[in-house]
């Protein structure tokens, strides 16, 4: 086959239906320590040129580099220290010829002195020094504007703001850079036979993972992650718990209730609405599929399939996506590398799968090793996993020692 089974949407088509419904979130000036992993939403111009002013790079003697023209140790120059500064201390401002001065480490450099002698060049003298090297015009002086001048661009619009940056828009006096805030992902889970982890299991009972899982990936993708309790099986506790949270959510994500069963409560409660699509994708695992969007808002709904792998899966290929356009964070989706596959797997005709792998360097170059089974059930083997393998929909069999594109699932982007 050249493409999808029967009736599917490719994984390409629906992420690209989902992104041409969401639009960046609103950007507004932000506290610096609130932009960390965020994209600036302006061109940022020096306002004040670093350093301010000229300032001494060693702790020494500020002094007229013609007064200790020849100094050495056999012929040292001695000089009359009239004054001491220190860094936020500039309170003596010129210096007179024939005279020194001591000076600390990014004190400002006083008017009349053209260098900065260190102390290992002197005897450390307080009403007289003792210098027994020469020093020329500018050595151990950092001058006004050396880093950055007035002027400079410092961040580009759409450079996502790393601890350095945050440093460097400090340092030039900035509080604040426009950006756009962390979108709300609420997670809901669905089941009646759920439990929150730490309570007794029944017999039919299982504990709620994939909300845990849900939330920390939209964490870790840089949004506010909100985990509501358990919801039953029940379309109108779904909707009511649906309906509570809207107030705090720029997108919503669901897992469970979207396959055929008699009690896929999350299709039954938003079917009727006409705004949310049910259907499924050429993707294995993760077929089972909805997206649309709910409440007077709009807001964007992601109903995701109820098992944990197709749950992270999923999310990965459509949610991550949709964070990422609303952060204004650029490419939308996880870009794939190539690597080296060192096992043979299959895959089935109409389906681009996505195989948990370990991702790895060795002697050959960059490898992936399948992990585990295809089991969508399988947790295990998707925690020890930090990569996924694409195999495009048309591709039915892959031998070990070809070349494959790899999602890496820890790395930033």
């Amino acid at each position: 086959m050249g493409g999808p089974g029967p009736g599917l949407r490719s994984v390409a088509d629906h992420r690209a239906r989902i992104l041409e419904t969401i639009e960046p979130l609103a950007d507004f000036p932000q506290p610096l320590m609130e932009t960390l992993g965020l994209a600036a939403a302006e061109d940022v111009v020096a306002e004040v040129a670093l350093p301010s002013f000229d300032n001494s790079g060693m702790d020494g003697y500020a002094v007229r580099a013609e007064d200790v023209e020849g100094a050495t140790d056999e012929s040292p120059v001695h000089l009359p220290v009239v004054g001491e500064i220190g860094a936020g201390q500039g309170g003596l401002m010129a210096l007179a010829p024939g005279t020194a001065a001591k000076i600390m480490t990014g004190a400002p450099v006083p008017t009349g002195a053209d260098s900065v002698v260190p102390y290992e060049w002197t005897d450390r003298g307080v009403a007289r020094v003792r210098i027994a090297r020469a020093s020329t015009p500018g050595q151990h002086v950092r001058p006004a504007g050396e880093d950055v001048s007035v002027g400079d661009m410092l961040i580009s619009r759409g450079t996502v703001l790393g601890p350095r940056h945050i440093g460097l828009l400090a340092s030039v006096g900035r509080a604040s850079v426009r950006s756009r805030p962390r979108p709300r992902v609420v997670v809901i889970s669905t089941g009646s036979e759920l439990r929150d982890p730490g309570t007794p299991l029944g017999r039919d009972s299982i504990y709620d993972g994939n909300s845990y899982l849900l939330a920390a990936a939209a964490r870790r993708a840089g949004a506010i992650a909100y985990r509501v309790g358990i919801v039953p099986d029940e379309p109108r506790a779904f909707l009511a718990a649906l309906e509570d949270q809207l107030v705090r959510a720029d997108i919503v994500v669901t897992s469970g209730g979207v396959s055929q069963g008699d009690f896929d409560v999350v299709k039954e409660a938003l079917r009727p609405l006409g705004t949310v699509w049910f259907g499924g994708i050429a993707m294995q695992p993760g077929k089972p599929q909805g997206f649309g969007h709910v409440g007077d808002d709009r807001t964007p709904i992601f109903t995701l399939p109820g098992n944990p792998v197709s749950s992270y899966v999923s999310f990965e290929q459509f949610v991550l996506p949709a964070i990422r356009k609303l952060m204004g964070l650029t490419p939308y989706a996880r870009p794939t590398v190539t690597a080296r596959l060192t096992h043979a797997i299959s895959s089935p005709d109409g389906r681009e799968q996505l195989v948990r792998a370990e991702h790895g360097v060795d002697s050959g170059g960059a490898y992936a090793t399948p992990v585990g089974g295809h089991g969508s059930h399988l947790i295990g083997d998707l925690a020890s996993s930090n990569a996924l393998v694409v195999v495009p929909a048309a591709v039915t069999a892959v031998a070990a020692g070809e070349q494959v594109q790899v999602l890496r699932l820890d790395e930033e982007f």
